[in-house]
């Protein structure tokens, strides 16, 4: 049987629990032989001035995994975004993957629900749902996705594929978003990130401002 190998992108502006646990799920419904963290250098969707840089997520990315059987960081997007400029596009880091795996291996790409119904808005979609399975991790609220607006740039195919590949994983409501707002309250946010992450985050004095 061919590897299966899953490509999770995301800013993990900072990785959670919530990451962790659907990334687990995951893993487990597809049988996947590797699960690849991708923290991405200069989202093209999140311009916030929040974003911690991309060195101090790639670590909190790489604590937070380092002893997770079958679990990888990839800094790809991370070089990429260093030498060059603009953002980088996730179309460039599945075609990286696939020539490195080749044909043969199974490539999916992880995204959430919320996710799901703005894919019209990436860069070379069509090319990216034909060269990779995606498949959605539903997150609260997105239980239902409305669909049709995909259809203004894929195939009715397509987006079946994608309705296919919505994935019944735990429901884990919480949010980076709201981490780095208990950080800038002082607030504590045990429980919500691993521990490691936890005292790296006090450390070095992420999110305070």
């Amino acid at each position: 049987m061919a590897d299966k190998t899953a490509l999770f992108g995301g800013s993990f502006n900072p990785i959670h629990v919530g990451h962790l646990i659907v990334a687990r799920a995951v893993a487990e419904h597809l049988d996947v032989s590797r699960l690849i963290f991708v923290p991405s250098g200069n989202p093209p969707h999140k311009r916030s001035g929040g974003l911690a840089d991309a060195a101090a997520r790639l670590t909190m990315a790489r604590i937070a995994t380092a002893d997770e059987p079958g679990f990888e960081v990839s800094d790809i997007e991370i070089q990429r975004d260093a030498q060059q400029s603009g953002p980088s596009y996730t179309i460039l880091t599945v075609q990286h993957y696939r020539q490195l795996l080749g044909a043969d291996e199974s490539l999916f790409w992880i995204i959430g629900g919320d996710t799901l119904t703005e894919l019209h808005t990436w860069y070379r979609v069509d090319e990216l749902v034909d060269m990779c399975r995606i498949v959605t991790a539903m997150r609260p609220g997105f239980e239902q996705p409305d669909l049709s607006v995909l259809h203004t740039k894929l195939s009715s195919a397509q987006v079946s594929r994608l309705r296919e590949g919505m994935l019944p994983t735990p429901v884990v409501d919480i949010s980076a978003t709201d981490i780095r707002h208990r950080v800038r309250t002082g607030r504590s946010i045990r429980y919500l990130v691993p521990d490691a992450v936890c005292d790296y985050i006090e450390k070095r004095g992420l999110y305070k401002a």
